[in-house]
C-alpha cells in the first residue's frame, strides 16, 4: 500500500503531466491552424522548440538510463580470477 505521501507525489506527477501533455498538444495540433497574429500564440514558444525539446529530452533520457546502467554494471562486476 501507498502511503499518503507517495499517493499525493503521484497524483502531482500525473497533473504535471496531464498539463504538460495538453500544453504540448495545443502547441503542436492546434496552433498552427491559428492566425499567427493572434494572442496565443504569445503562450507558446516557437514552432521550432516543438522539435527540439522532445529530441533533447530523450536524448537526456537515454544518457541518463545509459549511465545507471553502467554504474550497476560496474558495481555488481566480479573480479577476474588469477590462473597461474
Amino acid at each position: 500500500m501507498a502511503t499518503g505521501v507517495d499517493q499525493v507525489v503521484g497524483m502531482g506527477l500525473v497533473g504535471f503531466s496531464l498539463l504538460l501533455f495538453t500544453y504540448y498538444t495545443l502547441w503542436v495540433i492546434v496552433l498552427p491552424f491559428v492566425d499567427s497574429s493572434h494572442i496565443l500564440h504569445s503562450y507558446f514558444l516557437p514552432r521550432e522548440y516543438a522539435v527540439i525539446l522532445p529530441a533533447v529530452a530523450g536524448l537526456m533520457l537515454v544518457l541518463l538510463v545509459g549511465i545507471f546502467i553502467t554504474v550497476v554494471m560496474w558495481k555488481n562486476r566480479k573480479p577476474a580470477k588469477k590462473t597461474n
